[in-house]
C-alpha cells in the first residue's frame, strides 16, 4: 500500500514517516509539506540518517501516486489536502483536530466519494479508554459528577482537545444528552454550586506535554478516575497505519477508530 504523509517535517510527520519506512507492507510514496517550508526538496528520510528515496514536496498533485494520505496538520491544510484526495481518488486518514461544524460537514460530504477515517485520536489505547468511559458513564449515571481534564504542549492551538471532546461526547451520549447542552467549558468568579448532569472541562497548555487526559466521576465519599497518558507519539503513528490498512479495501465511507478496531 502506497502511503503519503502530510506535514512531513513536523514531529508527527517524522514519526509517521519512520513508522511507514519500518513497515514491510507499506511504501512511502509521497511526503508533503506546506508551501515555502524549508524541508521542500529534501529527502523525507534525511532526519533518520538514511535516504527514503522520496523528496518532500508541496505539489498536491503528487497524491495521485498514493493509495492513502495520513494527515495530522491543521484544519486549513487538511481541507486543502481533502480536495486533492477527491481529485485523485486517494483515501484519507485524518488525525487533525479543531474543525468547525461546517468543516466536519465538508469531510462528511467528501466521504461519499472517497474512504476516510476521521478520529480525534488515532491511539489504540485512547480508543480503548473511550469504551471504558462509556461503560463507567452507564454505571455512574446518578449521584456522580463528570469532569474532564486534559493537558497538551504549549503549541497546541485548539482547546479542549479533540480527545477530551470525544470523551465528553461518550459520556453525554450514554446519558442521553447532547454535549453542547450539558458542557461547562470554563469557570470563573462566583459560579454558584455545581449543577447535576453537567460535564466540566479543564485545560492545561505548557511545555512539551504530548497528551494527558483524565475523566473524573466524583461521588459522595469516592472518586473514580479513568486516565490515558501519552509518553510518545508512536501510539498515534501506529494507530494511523492501522487505519490506513483498514481503508485498503474501502472505496468510500466515513469511519472512526472504533470501526478500525472493530469495537
Amino acid at each position: 500500500m502506497r502511503i503519503a504523509i502530510a506535514g512531513a517535517d513536523g514531529r508527527m510527520g517524522r514519526m509517521l514517516i519512520e513508522a511507514v519506512l519500518n513497515s514491510p507492507d507499506l511504501t512511502l510514496s509521497v511526503a508533503l509539506d506546506r508551501q515555502g517550508a524549508p524541508s521542500i526538496g529534501q529527502d523525507a528520510g534525511a532526519f533518520l540518517g538514511k535516504p527514503a528515496g522520496v523528496i518532500i514536496t508541496d505539489d498536491l498533485h503528487a497524491l495521485a501516486q498514493a493509495d492513502c494520505l495520513i494527515d495530522f496538520t491543521h484544519p486549513e491544510g487538511t481541507l486543502a489536502h481533502l480536495e486533492a484526495c477527491l481529485q485523485h481518488g486517494t483515501r484519507l486518514v485524518i488525525g487533525t483536530t479543531g474543525f468547525s461544524e461546517a468543516e466536519k460537514q465538508q469531510i462528511q460530504a467528501a466521504s461519499r466519494e472517497i474512504a476516510i477515517v476521521f478520529a480525534p485520536n488515532m491511539s489504540v489505547g485512547v480508543n480503548a479508554t473511550l469504551k471504558l468511559i462509556e461503560l463507567a458513564a452507564a454505571l455512574l449515571n446518578q449521584g456522580y459528577d463528570a469532569e474532564i481534564f486534559e493537558a497538551h504542549h504549549r503549541n497546541k492551538v485548539d482547546a479542549p482537545s479533540g480527545t477530551a471532546l470525544a470523551m465528553g461526547e461518550a459520556i453525554a451520549k450514554t446519558w442521553g444528552e447532547s454535549l453542547a447542552e450539558v458542557a461547562d467549558w470554563a469557570r470563573h468568579g462566583h459560579t454558584g454550586a455545581r449543577q447535576d448532569g453537567r460535564i466540566g472541562f479543564s485545560v492545561l497548555r505548557g511545555g512539551d506535554i504530548i497528551g494527558d487526559h483524565t475523566v473524573f466521576f466524583c461521588g459522595q465519599g469516592e472518586r473514580i478516575e479513568i486516565s490515558h497518558r501519552s509518553t510518545s507519539r508512536a501510539g498515534y503513528a501506529n494507530g494511523s497505519l492501522r487505519a490506513a490498512r483498514f481503508l485498503g479495501d474501502k472505496s468510500s465511507g466515513l469511519y472512526t477508530m472504533q470501526d478500525v478496531l472493530g469495537a
